[in-house]
């Protein structure tokens, strides 16, 4: 449950799981493999749509694509894309679902040297200690919705064959995923200082 007597960025508003994932997550890094390919997979599947509209269907999906698990989402077939097309817990868009087992493929070809940290942090980040970028944002419209960083990000995806990763969507992972902290300076949740 959220903690309501702190500020908080303006974005989350009142809506509890909005709150409690504004709270706990945004921003936070993340090196977990699974984790952060399942968060690539469903910022794909937010556009064009609000991130509330993913963050509620978010455990449906997980129960939909196995987990997140690249190595058996590589291998649906028509038969299973038809299946999620079926699937009312999910945003059923064709090019959206079949851009996770895209991705899915990607990642198992990037991964076979590398983890998938290493792989999106060393495309954003010192490559060696994976240090966040630190912003420090007065209001909600002081954060970009793309950077240099996000574009390089976007651009090394698509060359290695992930679909739906636009530098906008890469921004909005990468402040998923930590490798940004775009807290506005006041919020109380604020992860990093620098």
């Amino acid at each position: 449950m959220p903690i309501t007597n702190k500020k908080r960025c303006i974005w989350c508003g009142q809506d509890s799981l909005y709150q409690s994932y504004h709270d706990d997550e945004w921003g936070v890094p993340c090196h977990d493999d699974r984790k952060l390919f399942a968060m690539l997979c469903l910022e794909g599947m937010q556009a064009g749509l609000s991130w509330i509209t993913i963050l509620k269907r978010r455990e449906s999906y997980y129960q939909a694509f196995d987990g997140f698990d690249p190595i058996k989402i590589a291998s649906y077939n028509d038969k299973k894309i038809d299946e999620l097309m079926s699937d009312a817990g999910i945003i059923r868009h064709r090019p959206k679902i079949t851009a996770i087992i895209a991705n899915a493929k990607a990642y198992l070809r990037v991964t076979q040297n590398q983890s998938f940290d290493e792989y999106v942090w060393g495309i954003v980040a010192d490559h060696q200690s994976q240090t966040p970028l630190i912003n420090h944002p007065k209001n909600i419209q002081d954060i970009p919705t793309k950077t240099k960083a996000s574009i390089a990000l976007s651009k090394q995806l698509k060359k290695d064959g992930f679909q739906f990763i636009g530098p906008t969507i890469c921004y909005a992972y990468m402040q998923a995923c930590g490798m940004v902290d775009d807290h506005v300076i006041d919020c109380a949740f604020k992860h990093h200082v620098g």
